[in-house]
Formats: structure tokens, C-alpha cells, sequence
């Protein structure tokens, strides 16, 4: 089991898919969002957890006040514990008469979404997919998203610190990533079109 940590719903329990999943450890999920927080309100923003496995990084951000998450995982058993999750975290946002959010869990392959994605739609995204997906994949999946960014969007990317390192391609502005154990984290931002 997962808990959300913080936000209307924090302490809520996630379910978590079967083994062959890999979700974000508690430690990892509390560095990220402490970066985070550091620099977004997450008031209003539009989230897009791809490769989304139980949801929870995309729930933990409706917990904290997103606006609207949609969800990516092509597995059907993970999916399906993704739309469980939703309802849990949709109904605790319900008990405590906050604000509803639009959750959105989508039983698609990553790159078949992107295609039709909505264009210039998504503030923050989260990015895990499995450690199988090569970095060169990676890059190309990240030049697709670009469409689907708001301006100055957050893109959050979870990898195995054994994989190669990532290059932005343009149209993103990269930080220095973090290390957490085995987890690295990379973190970007898509650059405003309209400056220039």
C-alpha cells in the first residue's frame, strides 16, 4: 500500500498494482514534492501522470489542489487499481467538501495518447515509465509531449540510476538531477514559445 502525504487527502491508502510494477518509494515521492512545493501552487494546475502505474503522483497532486489529472497506463490491472484509486481520492475530496477535481484514467499505450493529446493543455507531468523504455525512446516520447505543455510546464522524470543519462531536446530547460538510492529524478520545464 501507498499513502498520499499531504492535501485534502493526505493519509489516504492507495492500492498498488501486481509486482511487476515498480512504485515511487515514499522517500522518493516525499523529495519530489517538497521540490515542488518549493515552486508551484498547485491550485488549478493540469496534471498528466504518464506511465501512471497506480496513479499516485498524479493523485498526490489533486490531493494538494489540482485542478485536473489524467492518467496514462496501458496495463489493464494496473489501470484498473489506477480508476479505484481516483474513486477513493474523488470521495475523500467529497467528505471534506473541497473542491471536485476532474480525474481522468486512460487504459492507453503512452505514444498512441500522445498522438491525440490536447495542445498546449498540461501545467506539470510526471513521466515513470519502465526501466525497459530506452533513454533515446524517452527523448523521442518528450518531444511529443511538447504539443500537449502549457508554457513554463513542469516535467518530472523517475529513472533507475543505472539507466543513461537524459538529454532535453529542445524545447525544454533541464535541472541537474537527483539521486534518491536507486531513483533519479530529472527535472524539466518547457520554455515559453511566446517569448522571443
Amino acid at each position: 500500500m501507498t499513502r498520499l502525504i499531504a492535501g485534502v487527502a493526505g493519509g489516504l491508502s492507495l492500492a498498488t498494482p501486481d509486482s511487476r510494477t515498480r512504485p515511487t518509494t515514499g522517500r522518493t515521492r516525499e523529495a519530489l514534492f517538497s521540490r515542488l512545493d518549493a515552486r508551484l501552487d498547485f491550485t488549478d494546475l493540469r496534471v498528466l501522470d504518464l506511465y501512471a502505474g497506480s496513479a499516485a503522483l498524479g493523485l498526490e497532486a489533486i490531493s494538494r489542489g489540482a485542478e485536473e489529472l489524467v492518467a496514462v497506463e496501458a496495463g489493464r490491472t494496473a489501470a484498473s487499481v489506477a480508476r479505484r484509486n481516483a474513486q477513493a481520492v474523488g470521495d475523500a475530496l467529497d467528505q471534506a467538501s473541497a473542491r471536485p477535481a476532474r480525474i481522468t484514467v486512460v487504459e492507453q499505450r503512452v505514444q498512441s495518447w500522445l498522438s491525440g493529446a490536447p495542445a498546449a493543455h498540461f501545467d506539470l507531468v510526471f513521466v515513470d515509465p519502465p526501466y525497459d523504455v530506452s533513454t533515446a525512446a524517452l527523448e523521442t516520447l518528450l518531444v511529443d509531449l511538447l504539443p500537449a505543455l502549457s508554457p513554463l510546464a513542469d516535467v518530472v522524470i523517475e529513472r533507475s540510476s543505472r539507466t543513461p543519462d537524459l538529454h532535453w531536446p529542445a524545447g525544454y530547460v533541464g535541472q541537474p538531477p537527483r539521486r534518491y538510492g536507486e531513483t533519479v529524478l530529472w527535472f524539466g520545464e518547457s520554455e515559453d514559445a511566446r517569448v522571443g
